[in-house]
């Protein structure tokens, strides 16, 4: 059956999906479906990315195969009553389905189907759209930059009202991305960590910088930092901006902390100086070990470790998961610092206040504990 919406099959639609789920590119899945790439690019920003629930037909409404099969009946001449005991429907039920769709000289199978499809679309109300109060802090909150699953988490642990003041971060993604909905201001998808316009399937990112020398493999690394079972080993790397600018970020693994360090450009002395200022500010039992990438940037590890007693770890070549945490936190900061702007203007005054926003946000990983909570519980 053919679609309502750009001329598309069910089939195409379902490919679209399947494609789309497993990450394939909208061009890609445009010359699978013979379709322009605007085409797919409109079908998914409709949907927002997210594919709508199958509905389903009441066991007593007619199927389009009894449609079709009513269509070639009136084709043939047939009478009502004889249409319906073939069909084992009433009579009166085939008379309401003609009547309803053209009469017997206009009626369509398809087209009666569609009617139905139409008649039929009836969306359950949302828990957002009916229940003010709840809509008014998941507002406030995603204001605030939290993510949907942060505000779904923080409501599970600390409202009094149970079940009347939870809601899944499904139905947040749903009522921001689904343009049928408008449960939630459309402008408030600029407060989510990225700014598609829809979900997206998750992608991989695939990083990886020069030799270093002396550099001590993580596989080296002592097993307590791996199981993250002590504070104080952290992981860090660069964030590029335009014009040679960027900012070396610092996450503590054990409480997910993060720490800004403005740098004056990416050579080493540069950014082992600005990662000593920063790391000496903070308590002896917060330094123990770092573990960075393959760049340049920090070629001067044994200064680094000299004015702070901290042991640097390098990852392998290409293998940027081995500092996952610092690699999440990346893709994080990206909400404040967008790729292919200049991250000269900000001073060290402005990253801290940046700093505080993902450490003072809720973690599912910390059983929705804010990072800044859990490093002060480890320090207590």
């Amino acid at each position: 059956m053919a679609s309502v919406y750009g001329g598309m099959t069910d089939e195409r639609k379902a490919c679209i999906w399947r494609l789309w789920q497993q990450g394939v590119a909208m061009s890609v899945i445009a010359r699978d479906i013979a379709k322009p790439p605007a085409t797919v690019y409109s079908y998914l920003l409709y949907h927002g990315g997210i594919k709508p629930r199958q509905r389903s037909r009441r066991s007593g409404c007619l199927s389009l195969k009894e449609r079709e099969m009513i269509s070639r009946g009136l084709a043939s001449c047939k009478s009502l009553r004889r249409i319906s005991q073939e069909l084992g429907r009433a009579a009166s039920t085939i008379s309401r389905e003609i009547a309803r769709n053209g009469g017997p000289e206009k009626y369509r199978a398809c087209h009666a189907e569609k009617a139905f499809l139409k008649r039929s679309r009836r969306p359950k109300p949302t828990l957002l759209s009916q229940d003010e109060e709840l809509r008014g802090v998941v507002t406030a909150l995603l204001e605030a930059d939290w993510s949907p699953e942060q505000i779904t988490g923080w409501l599970k642990r600390h409202s009094s009202d149970g079940k009347a003041m939870c809601v899944s971060h499904e139905t947040i993604y749903k009522s921001l991305f689904i343009q049928t909905r408008g449960v939630l201001r459309q402008e408030l998808k600029k407060h989510l960590r990225t700014k598609r316009m829809f979900r997206h399937a998750k992608s991989h990112r695939v990083a990886g910088r020069g030799h270093i020398t002396d550099a001590i493999s993580i596989r080296e690394r002592p097993a307590q930092v791996e199981d993250r079972a002590l504070p104080g080993h952290w992981e860090g790397d660069l964030l590029i901006g335009s014009s040679n600018s960027g900012i070396a970020t610092m996450v503590e693994r054990y409480s997910r902390f993060t720490v800004l360090c403005k740098v004056q450009d990416k050579r080493a002395e540069s950014v082992v100086q600005s990662l000593i200022t920063q790391m000496r500010m903070l308590p002896e039992q917060l330094r123990k070990s770092l573990t960075w990438d393959r760049g340049q940037e920090l070629a001067a590890h044994k200064r680094f470790t000299m004015a702070t007693n901290m042991a640097v770890y390098f990852c392998d070549p290409s293998s940027p998961w081995q500092r996952g945490t610092n690699e999440n936190t990346n893709g994080l900061l990206r909400q404040y610092f967008p790729k292919g702007t200049s991250l000269a203007p900000y001073t060290q005054c402005q990253l801290n206040e940046v700093a505080e926003k993902p450490n003072s946000r809720p973690r599912k990983t910390l059983d929705f504990r804010t990072p800044a909570q859990v490093l002060n519980e480890a320090l207590h």
